[in-house]
């Protein structure tokens, strides 16, 4: 498992699955992130690790629900503010709005620490999802619906041309197709549900990358495993490469549940020898 992405987030198979929780909504690209039970050393390493993985995905905004966080000193306040100003500091900004009971601890103590220089607080989950969905979505991003078949990952490489075409980056595009095939494979092959592939920009210029997302029915994630020796030995092998391939080919890549499913994602960002 040496190969395998450190941004996997699982509903459970993990330490942080009794007390952390992060699910992305595939037609927002927003994260929920809830964090609940009483906050102590172990706690905080739990939620900040699955913050770093939220924020590594590079989602339109998250969600950080603290409703049920017991931290009457209010000591988490740090983490909640950093992760703000992460946000705010990537291209593009990853906004990111925090939930709490208007007058606990927490709260107040995120007020006086200058949250309004970096957040805007709200009452209830509600309120934050409405404020999401009145920002304006990406601008560059392309979509495409797909069926169950090893084969439509054709389609989602001519999708991949088409966004490098349009967005000039081009020198992105032998890694992205490379990419965003094996993921539409590995989706048809082991969760068997039509799949959802997205492609958007991130950043610009020199900076520009190729954030790749699948979306597919299984909640099952996937896991890196050691390749299965094909019928001419073990030189050639024609099994268990996949995902082996886009952690070599990707800058970063991950996954993480959604509401009826999971999703998959990569970025795939500009390498020296790629800009001359």
């Amino acid at each position: 498992m040496s190969a395998g992405s450190p941004h996997l987030i699982g509903w459970s198979g993990d330490s942080v699955a009794d007390s952390v929780l992060a699910v992305i909504d595939t037609d927002t690209a927003v994260i929920e992130f809830s964090v609940w039970g009483h906050w102590d050393r172990g706690l905080s390493t739990q939620a900040r690790t699955v913050l770093d993985k939220c924020l590594a995905e590079h989602p339109t905004g998250v969600i950080v629900d603290l409703h049920e966080l017991s931290d009457p000193h209010a000591v988490s306040a740090p983490l909640w503010l950093t992760a703000c100003a992460q946000g705010a500091a990537m291209q593009p900004p990853v906004a990111v709005a925090v939930c709490a009971k208007p007058n606990a601890p927490l709260t107040r103590r995120l007020r006086r620490l200058g949250a309004r220089d970096w957040l805007v607080l709200y009452a209830t989950v509600a309120q934050a999802r409405a404020a999401m969905a009145g920002r304006h979505p990406l601008a560059d991003r392309m979509h495409l619906a797909l069926p169950p078949d090893p084969a439509a990952a054709v389609l989602a490489r001519g999708l991949v041309n088409d966004a490098c075409r349009a967005w000039d980056v081009g020198h992105l595009g032998q890694r992205a197709r490379l990419v965003v095939s094996e993921l539409v494979v590995n989706a048809a092959e082991h969760a068997g549900t039509d799949v959802e592939v997205i492609v958007s920009l991130r950043g610009s210029g020199t900076g520009a990358a190729l954030h790749l997302a699948v979306y597919d029915g299984d909640a099952i994630l996937p896991q890196v495993r050691d390749p299965v020796p094909g019928r001419l030995g073990p030189s050639l092998v024609d099994r268990g490469l996949g995902l082996r391939i886009v952690n070599a080919a990707a800058s970063a890549w991950g996954a993480l549940p959604a509401r009826s499913g999971k999703l998959v994602w990569a970025i795939v960002r500009a390498r020296p020898e790629e800009m001359t």
